[in-house]
C-alpha cells in the first residue's frame, strides 16, 4: 500500500520592500558623488571643478532623498527615534543610524560653503532669486578655503562609515547565504561608482555643460569602478565553486537549480561586459573622432545607472524570493502602490524634484573653492572643449 506526505511550508513576507533599493540606491550615488566632487572642492585639482560643481549637485540632492526613502521603508517612519531610545552598539543599522545625520549634515554644510561665493555674486540679482541668493549667503564675508577643506575632509571621513555600514548591515546576515558575505561590501561600492559616473555624465548632457573633459573624466573613473566590480565577482563565484563549505558555497547551492538566476547571473555579466568594452571603445578612439563619441557618452550614463540599481534589485528583493524554510523559490510581484511602483517612482521624482529647485534658485555652476563673491563672477569663462561650443560658467 503506498502512503502519500504531504509537506506544508508556510509563506513567508519580505522584509525589505522597493523602499529598501531605493535608499541603497541614493546613497551609494552620493558617496560615490561626494568622492567624485573631492578632487576640486577638498583637494584643489582645477581640472575636476566642472565635474566637482556636476558631481556636487548629484550628490546634495541624492543625499536628501536617501532618508525619505529609508524611513518610508521602516513601515513606520515615526519609530526611527527608536535607534537612538534603545541604541545598540552591536548593529550596524543603530551604527547607521548615528553615522547617517551626521553625514547628512556635512553634505549640506559643505554644499553651501561651496555655492557661498556664487549666492553672494548674486545678492543683487532681481526678484525671488536674489532673494535666496541674500537669505542663503548670510552675509558678504569671503568664505575660507580652510573651512570647506576641513568640512570636506570630514564629511569624506563620514562617507566611508557609510559604505561600510550599509554594505555590512546586509552581508551580516547569515540566514542569507547571498549576502553573508565578504564580497558584498565592495561590490556595492564599486557599482556605486558605477552609477555615479553614469549619473554626471547624464547630468553633463542634459544639464547643458557638454563638457568632453567631463566626459572623458568620468568615462576613466567608470572603467576602473567595472574593473574593480568585475574582479569582485569572479572572486566571488571562484570562491563559491572551490569551496565545499562556507557562506559562498551555501550560496551558490541555493541558487544552482533556478533558471532565473543563471539568466540573472548571465544578463549581469553581459551587460558588465558590455559597458566595460563601450567605455574603453571611447577612451581609445583618435582624437579626430571623441568628439561625435562623447556626445553620446550620456547613452552610457543611462547603461550604468541601470547597473547600479538592478543590481541592488537583485541583492535586497530576488534574493528574498529564495526560500529558507522549504523548497523551491518564492514569487514576489511588485505591487502599484506606494510599496511598490508609486513609490520607486515616487522617490525619482522627489529627487528631480529637489535638483530642479536647486538649479532655478542656487547658481551652482559658478561653485568655486571657496573665497569671495568676485571670485565666482558668472562673466567668467570656464572650459572650452565642449561639444562644438564655448561654455560659459
Amino acid at each position: 500500500m503506498n502512503s502519500a506526505i504531504e509537506l506544508l511550508a508556510p509563506r513567508y513576507d519580505i522584509a525589505w520592500y522597493p523602499w529598501a533599493v531605493q535608499y541603497f540606491f541614493m546613497i551609494a550615488l552620493s558617496y560615490a558623488t561626494l568622492w567624485l566632487a573631492a578632487p576640486a572642492l577638498v583637494f584643489g585639482k582645477k581640472a575636476w571643478l566642472p565635474t566637482a560643481r556636476l558631481a556636487l549637485l548629484a550628490c546634495l540632492t541624492t543625499t536628501l532623498v536617501a532618508p525619505v526613502a529609508l524611513l518610508a521603508d521602516l513601515h513606520q517612519p515615526l519609530r526611527f527615534w527608536h535607534f537612538y531610545a534603545y541604541a545598540n552598539s552591536h548593529s550596524w543599522m543603530s551604527v547607521g543610524s548615528l553615522v547617517l545625520p551626521l553625514y547628512v549634515v556635512g553634505v549640506i554644510v559643505l554644499a553651501w560653503l561651496a555655492w557661498r561665493p556664487a549666492l553672494q555674486a548674486h545678492r543683487q540679482a532681481p526678484g525671488i532669486a536674489g532673494f535666496v541668493a541674500r537669505w542663503l549667503s548670510l552675509g558678504d564675508a569671503p568664505t575660507p578655503r580652510a573651512l570647506l577643506v576641513l568640512v570636506g575632509l570630514g564629511t569624506l571621513a563620514l562617507s566611508t562609515g557609510i559604505m561600510l555600514y550599509t554594505g555590512a548591515e546586509v552581508a551580516i546576515v547569515k540566514a542569507r547565504p547571498l549576502w553573508h558575505t565578504v564580497w558584498l561590501p565592495p561590490m556595492f561600492v564599486a557599482t556605486g561608482f558605477i552609477a555615479a559616473t553614469g549619473l554626471i555624465l547624464v547630468l553633463n548632457r542634459v544639464a547643458g555643460e557638454r563638457s568632453t573633459a567631463i566626459n572623458r573624466q568620468m568615462l576613466k573613473v567608470m572603467l576602473g569602478a567595472c574593473l574593480v566590480a568585475g574582479l569582485v565577482a569572479g572572486s566571488w563565484f571562484l570562491d563559491g565553486i572551490n569551496a565545499n563549505v562556507g557562506s559562498v558555497a551555501a550560496a551558490m547551492e541555493s541558487v544552482r537549480d533556478s533558471a532565473e538566476w543563471r539568466s540573472t547571473a548571465i544578463w549581469g555579466g553581459l551587460t558588465g561586459l558590455v559597458l566595460f568594452s563601450a567605455v574603453l571603445y571611447l577612451l581609445t578612439r583618435p582624437a579626430s573622432r571623441r568628439p561625435a563619441l562623447h556626445a553620446r557618452a550620456w547613452v552610457l550614463g543611462l547603461v550604468a545607472l541601470h547597473v547600479g540599481w538592478m543590481f541592488r534589485w537583485v541583492v535586497l528583493m530576488d534574493v528574498q524570493t529564495v526560500a529558507r524554510h522549504s523548497a523551491g523559490f518564492h514569487h514576489y510581484g511588485i505591487p502599484a502602490g506606494s510599496s511598490g511602483i508609486l513609490g520607486i517612482v515616487g522617490t525619482f521624482g522627489l529627487w528631480l524634484a529637489a535638483i530642479l529647485l536647486i538649479d532655478l534658485f542656487v547658481p551652482w555652476r559658478q561653485a568655486t573653492q571657496g573665497g569671495s563673491a568676485a571670485d565666482a563672477s558668472p562673466a567668467a569663462p570656464d572650459h572650452t572643449d565642449v561639444e562644438g561650443a564655448l561654455r560659459h560658467g
